[in-house]
């Protein structure tokens, strides 16, 4: 069984935040944000300029530019760039753009832990 690393993250764009648990992806590209959750936050899907796009089992969803802060635990809410993408039934990725060039992260394998460092 494959245990996918996911942790509470606070979101927050134009004054609104919206708590979600966040997964954790090494192998993603961009951080991927869902669109129901881009609406919670007061984002405007046609004001959003920047198309961006996706591959895989996304590749025929539409995703425009957004940055958002995301606050992990008590660390410093930090901007991330999010790829929004036209869909709900999809997690909240952190990928390596921009996630791991903000945060270090080591992960525990014996110990089922992640530890997520600002530096």
């Amino acid at each position: 069984m494959k245990h996918y690393p996911r942790f509470p993250s606070l979101a927050r764009h134009a004054g609104f935040s919206v708590s979600a648990n966040a997964l954790l992806d090494t192998g993603s590209t961009v951080n991927l944000l869902p669109y129901d959750i881009g609406l919670q936050l007061g984002a405007i899907w046609e004001e959003q300029t920047i198309r961006l796009p996706l591959a895989g089992n996304l590749a025929r969803v539409e995703a425009r530019g957004l940055f958002v802060y995301v606050q992990i635990g008590n660390l410093e809410p930090v901007r991330l760039a999010f790829a929004w993408a036209q869909a709900s039934q999809i997690p909240l990725i952190l990928g390596q753009t921009n996630f791991f060039r903000e945060f270090d992260v080591c992960f525990q394998r014996s110990q089922c832990t992640i530890e997520i460092i600002r530096f």
